[in-house]
C-alpha cells in the first residue's frame, strides 16, 4: 500500500518540476487543459487495472498530469490576480479544492466502496473528463504574462539554477524544505488515517469519518488563513498554522475520546491544508514574474519528495511494530518542522 501510494506522489513531482518550462512554451491554459485530460484519462483506467503493477503505472502517470496541473493553475492564479494583497486569499480559496473534493471522496467512499467496489471510486474521474474539461475550454482564460512572452523577441522564463543564485538561494531552500515538511505531514495522514484509527480500536466507518473530518478542516482552514493571510503575511500565517497542525496530531497520540479525536483532526486539517496553500502563496508573492512559475514548480516539486516519502515511512513504522502512535508523532514532526522554516523567507 505504501509504495503504491507513494507512485502518485512520484509523478506529482515530476510533473511539478517538468510544468515550469512546459508551461512557459505551451501558456498556463494550454498546460492546465492537457494535464486534467492525462490526469483523468489514467485515473479512469485505474478501474481496469489487471495487476498492482498496471495499476501502479497508471497512477505514476496520473500524477505526473495531477503534479503538471496544480502547478500551472498556482501560476496562473498568481498572474492573473493583479493586486498583489490578494493573492494569499485567491491562492488559498482556489486550493480549498483539494479538501473539498478529499471530502466528498471520503463521503462518497463510505457508500460507493461497500455497494460497488474500489473500482468505481476510479471511474468518477469520467465527471472531470466529461464535464469540466469542456468547461475549460470553454472559459479559461490565458494570462497576459505569457501572451508577452510569446510575442517576437519575448523573454523565456529563467532555470532552476537562477533560484539557487543570489538574492534567491536562501529563501528558495527553506521554501523547498517547508514545502517538503508540510506535505509530508498532509500526504502521511491522508495515505493513512483510516488504517491508523481502525488499528487504534474505532470502527471502520468511524475511521472513514476521520478523514472526513480532516477535510473539513482543510475546508475550514482555507477561509481563515486566506483571511490571516492577507491581515498578517503569508509566511507568518502559514508558520503559526504549520504549529497549529504540529498540536493537533500530537494530541491525537494520547487516543483521547471520539469527540477531541474529531476536534483535533478538524485543527490538523486547518493547519497542514492552511500551511501548504499559504507557502504557495508566499513563494508567488516572493519572486518577480520571470522566475515566479520557476519558483512554484520548485517549491512543489520538492514538496513531493516528502509526499513520496510519508506512505513508505507509515508503512515501515508499522511494518516494524512501532505501532500507531509512531505514525502520528512522525506526522507531528513533519507539520512542526514547516513552522521555523515558514518564519524564515
Amino acid at each position: 500500500m505504501g509504495t503504491i501510494g507513494s507512485l502518485a506522489f512520484v509523478g506529482m513531482m515530476i510533473g511539478a518540476l517538468a510544468a515550469d518550462r512546459l508551461s512557459d512554451m505551451l501558456g498556463r491554459r494550454r498546460m492546465i487543459l492537457a494535464c486534467s485530460i492525462i490526469f483523468s484519462s489514467l485515473t479512469v483506467l485505474c478501474a481496469f487495472a489487471p495487476n498492482p503493477l498496471v495499476f501502479g503505472a497508471l497512477r505514476l502517470l496520473a500524477g505526473v498530469g495531477l503534479g503538471g496541473l496544480v502547478s500551472a493553475a498556482n501560476a496562473m492564479v498568481a498572474e492573473l490576480v493583479v493586486p498583489q494583497r490578494w493573492r494569499s486569499t485567491m491562492a488559498t480559496l482556489m486550493m480549498s479544492g483539494v479538501p473539498i473534493g478529499g471530502s466528498i471522496a471520503a463521503i462518497t467512499d463510505i457508500w460507493v466502496v461497500p455497494a460497488f467496489g474500489w473500482e468505481a471510486m476510479f471511474l468518477l474521474a469520467l465527471v472531470a473528463l466529461v464535464v469540466l474539461v469542456p468547461m475549460g475550454f470553454r472559459y479559461l482564460p490565458e494570462t497576459l504574462s505569457f501572451k508577452h512572452r510569446s510575442g517576437p523577441g519575448a523573454r523565456r522564463g529563467s532555470g532552476f539554477g537562477d533560484l539557487l543564485r543570489a538574492p534567491y538561494a536562501g529563501a528558495s531552500v527553506l521554501f523547498a524544505l517547508a514545502s517538503l515538511a508540510i506535505l509530508f505531514a498532509w500526504y502521511g495522514r491522508g495515505t493513512w488515517l483510516p488504517s491508523l484509527m481502525e488499528q487504534a480500536g474505532y470502527d471502520l466507518g468511524s475511521a472513514l469519518t476521520f478523514a472526513l473530518a480532516l477535510n473539513l478542516g482543510a475546508v475550514a482552514g482555507s477561509v481563515i488563513t486566506a483571511w490571516a493571510g492577507d491581515r498578517f503575511g503569508a509566511a507568518p500565517t502559514a508558520a503559526v498554522a504549520a504549529l497549529v497542525a504540529g498540536i493537533g496530531l500530537a494530541v491525537i497520540m494520547t487516543m483521547p475520546q471520539v469527540g477531541v479525536v474529531y476536534a483535533m483532526l478538524i485543527l490538523a486539517g486547518v493547519g497542514i491544508h492552511g500551511t501548504a496553500a499559504l507557502l504557495i502563496a508566499a513563494v508567488a508573492n516572493h519572486y518577480p514574474e520571470r522566475l515566479r512559475s520557476t519558483a512554484l514548480g520548485w517549491a512543489l516539486g520538492m514538496g513531493r519528495i516528502g509526499a513520496v516519502g510519508a506512505p513508505q515511512v507509515g508503512g515501515l513504522l508499522l511494518a516494524e511494530g512501532f505501532g500507531v502512535n509512531s505514525n502520528f508523532l512522525v506526522f507531528a514532526l513533519g507539520a512542526g518542522l514547516a513552522w521555523p522554516r515558514s518564519c524564515s523567507p
